[in-house]
């Protein structure tokens, strides 16, 4: 048995081996170097493992990403409710990282999801999985860093505001701001592709240092200042539901989504895997310290955010667009006090805008390479000089654009957008996870990092419980009574994508062919691939 198991494997290596080199049209010995994608190596791997950690922390950069929707997550339990919300959305997204990671390792590619959900998915299934993963991945990024333009656009309205009691924000302050700091972050993502190493790794540094300040400064200013720190009680007990739900339970898991959106990017550092070399080890170590030093940094920040507040009410009811402020402004006590820190997130969230078109140029283009997308031949284009997905960045950058236009004409239309990104992203995932578990966890040969044993299917089948449950709650309305301001339209705007997705689907099936599984002996392959 064992043996015709092997004979088989090795069968279905050679079938694989010139699948590839039939499609680039190269023969085994050949100087043409491919890697784990099956695509020719065309850019630098220029990035080290400290530079990818970098990259990792600073697009998940989690603490900023939940300050940002902090007044909200407020809603769902009070202080009490977002810690502990976070501390359970992250025990999931450990879980869902590392089955990610894993499959990271066996198939180290650009694509990402969109590659193991090919590969995983089989011969019947692995085309229809790859292109539905490929497509929600990348519209998630996308929506993700219009959010991201969104919040750092209202840092800057609210900090003009800070000193001018009567300023009132207007929709087109934000769209001014959103549209300098989009093509801000894309230019240096398309111009400065050498640099983007050493960037990451200043930009780690800067989140991590505005992480470590605001800590301090909400832990020793309202002492300074001689103003009380919130009890004990208003920090880890006294559950306040504002949402309008009955049941504190479903209160609880609906806001866990807040948690989700801070630490719920475990695939992002795969989308260098082309730019490092050894991706199938590196990639995976970035994967897990990413999660680790988000959740260290966000958690104490929390903590100490919560005991600087001495008038809820008022950080709720505040008119400030970024309403963060407030909190600062009680716990150092001042207007400048408030900027300072405000201004430690708007850099910090300003690199995370860089990564951010990163990750969605790469995205695009990976999916583009195997005729994914509409004019695939234009985006599925290296930069002869760059070295970079050129194309298909300044597609985002447009694309972002226009999400921003529609900011101006209905806030609610927007946040319907950018509010899908995390479920869509997950439905990325389920796609590659679920085949994988399906076929017996056997459909890819294993990388260095493997779950072998009960581990990993234990691991497999809690995340893809997770994500189905929990896509399902995420769609239901942020609070109660419903009406068309609150209402979560998250669903709508899934099913609508889907049905686009859906749709080209039928009119490309009959010319693509998806990514194709490279075997880990290849001769083909780069020496630095795996």
């Amino acid at each position: 048995m064992a043996e015709n198991a092997q004979e088989k494997l090795a069968e279905e290596k050679t079938i694989v081996s010139y699948q590839v080199s039939s499609s680039l049209d190269i023969e085994e010995g050949s100087a043409l170097a491919i890697n784990a994608s099956g695509h020719l190596q065309e850019t630098w791997r220029h990035f080290s493992l400290l530079s990818l950690l970098a990259f990792g922390v600073v697009n998940n950069n989690c603490w900023t990403n939940l300050a940002g929707s902090l007044v909200v997550a407020i809603s769902n339990g009070g202080p009490p409710g977002v810690i502990y919300e976070f501390i359970t959305a992250c025990i999931f997204y450990f879980l869902i990282s590392a089955s990610i990671a894993e499959l990271a390792s066996a198939m180290p590619s650009s694509g990402g999801v969109y590659h193991y959900a090919s590969v995983c998915g089989g011969k019947t299934y692995g085309r229809v999985c790859g292109w539905f993963a490929g497509w929600w991945s990348f519209l998630a990024i996308m929506f993700g860093a219009a959010a991201l333009s969104s919040i750092i656009s209202n840092q800057v309205v609210t900090m003009y505001g800070l000193f001018r009691p009567d300023f009132e924000p207007q929709s087109w302050h934000v769209l001014v701001c959103y549209i300098i700091l989009t093509w801000m972050g894309c230019c240096t993502v398309l111009f400065m592709n050498r640099l983007l190493p050493m960037i990451e790794k200043l930009s780690m540094v800067i989140i991590l240092m505005g992480c470590l300040v605001t800590i301090l400064v909400c832990a020793f200013m309202p002492k300074v200042n001689g103003v009380p720190y919130a009890s004990r009680d208003f920090v880890w007990k006294d559950w306040k539901n504002a949402t309008g739900w009955s049941s504190n339970g479903f209160v609880f898991t609906a806001g866990m989504l807040n948690g989700a959106y801070g630490i719920g990017t475990p695939d992002l550092v795969t989308h260098l895997a082309e730019e490092i070399p050894r991706p199938s080890i590196n990639v995976p170590k970035a994967i897990l310290y990413q999660n680790l030093i988000g959740f260290i940094s966000t958690f104490f920040f929390l903590i100490a955010i919560f005991y600087a507040i001495n008038d809820l009410d008022a950080v709720i009811n505040s008119s400030a667009s970024f309403p963060l402020t407030e909190i600062y402004r009680q716990a150092t006590g001042s207007a400048g006090g408030a900027l300072g820190l405000v201004l430690l997130i708007f850099f910090s969230s300003f690199v995370n805008l860089i990564s951010a078109y990163i990750t969605a140029g790469r995205t695009y283009w990976a999916i583009s390479r195997d005729g994914v997308t509409p004019f695939s031949a234009v985006f599925a284009k290296i930069h002869p000089g760059q070295k970079n997905p050129f194309n298909a960045t300044v597609f985002c950058a447009c694309v972002s654009t226009v999400l921003g236009c529609v900011y101006v004409g209905s806030v609610t239309a927007f946040n319907a957008f950018v509010s899908s990104a995390m479920i869509t992203s997950t439905l990325s995932f389920l796609a590659a996870i679920l085949p994988h578990l399906l076929s017996g966890r056997k459909s890819v040969e294993p990388g260095p990092f493997w779950m072998g044993g009960w581990l990993g299917w234990v691991v497999n089948v809690v995340s893809c419980g997770y994500i189905v449950v929990f896509a399902v709650i995420f769609c239901f309305p942020f609070s109660m009574p419903v009406h068309a301001s609150n209402m979560n339209y998250a669903s709508l705007m899934i099913g609508g994508m889907s049905l686009f997705v859906a749709t080209w689907w039928f009119v490309k099936k009959g010319q693509y062919k998806g990514p194709q599984f490279v075997p880990r002996d290849s001769d083909m392959l780069a020496r630095d691939a795996i």
